[in-house]
């Protein structure tokens, strides 16, 4: 099927649906609640949907641990309102992608409860090795979660492997059975007319022959070994060959510690077995490996990231544009300033927006929603951070423990939408399933809609203008003062038209700098932060600068 690409024109809204909205009063957003907010989906001018796991699942890792991969939780509203949803996406012109976990399953599915018990087909579903003679682990592989990378079954008298969480084992797709049953996963979703999938860390599905010991990688042991396997383009062309090539979809994978130079051997256009990557590059500003080991906010690390996957992709594959996900704490919290929210919100808006490439706006981004800070650690709920905080800097103080999970949890990007500042922020007429941000008095859907210089009314201005200027999807990219640690300079230009985007990632006053060759005063300010604009550039301030030809 020729393949029109559709994805690059569109900019995707992100929904966690356990946080989104609660349609029916009993606590937890569901897909009755997303149906209710469709139109408010729309007129942001977010034009797909991608949903975070909304299969059956028990929980263990909000929904990334699938107990069964062909139906819709009960919880969120069962196939039913899952139709209704698909319906209404499509009826408002819309698509709507879902996430896709084939690395690991519930170990209350159906495949591992069999595969325990050794009834075939299912014996080698899973990855499953016997102790050592010396009674020492399979090898010495840690898990991202919950240490290391082996728990033993009682019933099968074998060590199983699991990347994730103890109830996460992962599938062994080195046995062709289980990539038919993949298979079988993507057509049933596509057939009912879903219009592709989020690759859940896809590059971790082909480990190295023989599940080598890994002596190099520093954390997380075992990465070397099973990140970018052996057979990984071997196992993604099939699905793209059986599959996605005989559908008018489009697939996102998720592959950490990625670079141009490798991601291109996915998602070259010419060649590629997918269409975009998420780019967990341009999210280490602030870290050395994970967001569970922060550093300083550098702009010059985040600068280089974004240029060099524009300048790198550049004719040859399409970007993926983020800021935040359900895996991140709040940018503004972590890249901005929470003094300047409104301000930062917007730099960091105009500084992704106008990138090449499909942007992904994350639930509450769009209202500059803040990190959570819970006064006692028992109150998350994510199995990274308990696990983390259990484990790590014991040397410190609670308190000193407490604050680099302000930084750093997962659970910040996963409070209640807070849509306004009634009850538990107009999230739902129930108790929640979780903390609300007590900040939803002040940050809200409601109080920024009727604000027209809000962050959320700033969203849809720079969306519209992004989608309206042919530089923006055509445009070559240049950046401006690398070396800077206070600004964000970049162009984009056709045969047509010329952009400047100029952004302030400093809280004081600085000058405004504009590169040689751009002329302000014959260039249209098509977009700003601040009403009033001089020679000066305030703190956080972001402009962008029109020229046509």
């Amino acid at each position: 099927m020729e393949r029109n690409r559709w994805y690059k024109d569109m900019v995707f809204y992100q929904i966690w649906p356990r946080s989104f909205k609660d349609g029916n009063g009993d606590g937890m957003g569901d897909l009755w609640g997303v149906l209710e907010k469709l139109d408010y989906i729309k007129s942001l001018g977010c034009d797909g949907i991608w949903f975070s796991p909304i299969y059956p699942s028990p929980g263990a890792d909000c929904g990334y641990d699938i107990s069964d991969y062909m139906d819709i939780a009960p919880e969120f509203g069962g196939m039913e309102a899952f139709r209704k949803v698909l319906d209404g996406v499509h009826e408002r012109g819309m698509k709507l992608i879902m996430d896709l976990v084939v690395n690991h399953t519930s170990d209350e599915h159906d495949w591992f409860q069999k595969s325990r018990r050794r009834i075939e087909p299912y014996t080698d579903y899973y990855i499953w090795r016997p102790a050592k003679p010396n009674g020492k682990l399979p090898n010495n592989w840690d898990s991202n979660f919950e240490g290391k990378a082996w728990t033993w079954d009682e019933e099968r008298g074998e060590y199983y492997l699991h990347l994730f969480a103890v109830k996460q084992p992962d599938l062994n797709m080195d046995n062709p059975l289980v990539r038919e049953e993949v298979k079988k996963i993507l057509r049933f979703w596509l057939d009912m007319g879903v219009d592709g999938f989020r690759e859940d860390v896809i590059t971790y599905i082909s480990k190295a022959e023989g599940l080598p010991d890994d002596h190099l990688f520093p954390i997380y042991k075992g990465m070397l070994k099973y990140n970018h396997g052996p057979h990984i383009h071997e196992y993604l062309a099939e699905f793209k060959r059986d599959v996605f090539d005989h559908y008018d979809c489009f697939t996102l994978a998720e592959a950490p510690l990625v670079w141009p130079k490798r991601a291109l051997k996915y998602i070259d256009e010419e060649k590629g077995q997918l269409d975009m990557m998420i780019q967990f590059q341009c999210q280490c500003a602030d870290c050395m490996f994970t967001d569970y080991m922060p550093m300083k906010f550098s702009l010059r690390r985040m600068k280089k990231a974004f240029s060099d996957w524009q300048i790198k992709l550049q004719g040859r594959a399409w970007n993926m544009l983020y800021l935040e996900n359900h895996d991140h704490p709040r940018i503004i919290s972590r890249y901005g300033s929470e003094k300047f929210r409104e301000e930062s919100g917007k730099a960091l808006a105009v500084s992704l927006l106008f990138q090449q490439g499909t942007p992904f706006i994350y639930q509450g981004q769009e209202i500059g929603m803040l990190n959570w800070q819970p006064e006692d650690p028992e109150m998350y709920e994510d199995v990274q951070t308990r696990y983390t905080y259990a484990h790590s800097n014991l040397n410190k103080s609670p308190e000193v423990r407490l604050k680099k999970m302000w930084r750093s949890s997962r659970d910040s990007a996963r409070t209640p939408v807070q849509w306004d500042s009634s009850e538990n922020a107009g999230f739902t007429t129930g108790t929640p399933w979780f903390y609300v941000n007590p900040n939803y008095t002040e940050i809200n859907v409601a109080a920024q809609e009727a604000d027209p210089n809000s962050l959320l009314n700033f969203y849809r201005k720079a969306i519209k203008l992004r989608k309206a200027l042919s530089s923006v999807r055509h445009g070559n990219y240049k950046l401006y003062y690398p070396l800077s640690s206070t600004h964000y300079v970049f162009s984009r230009e056709t045969t047509e038209e010329k952009l400047l985007v100029i952004c302030s990632f400093s809280d004081k006053t600085t000058a405004l700098k504009v590169p040689a060759g751009f002329d302000i005063s014959k260039a249209e300010l098509i977009l700003a932060n601040y009403d009033n604009v001089s020679d000066k550039l305030q703190p956080y301030e972001s402009r962008v600068y029109l020229w046509k030809k």
